[in-house]
């Protein structure tokens, strides 16, 4: 277990690439941006779903 643990460090500390600033930022707009679109797409759906059963109801 040890060993699995500085293994694991080594890799987080000097192998894996981490994003600048820059980057960070940027990809958190887009995944905020994606996620509000895509409620708004589900709402939207629901909203014409909901509306389509009552007048077949």
């Amino acid at each position: 277990m040890v060993e699995y643990f500085k293994r694991s460090m080594k890799e987080l500390t000097e192998e894996v690439t981490w994003p600048t600033w820059a980057e960070l930022q940027k990809t958190t707009v887009v995944v905020i941006a994606g996620s509000v679109f895509l409620a708004c797409l589900i709402a939207l759906m629901d909203f014409i779903w909901v509306n389509v059963l009552g007048i077949l109801y």
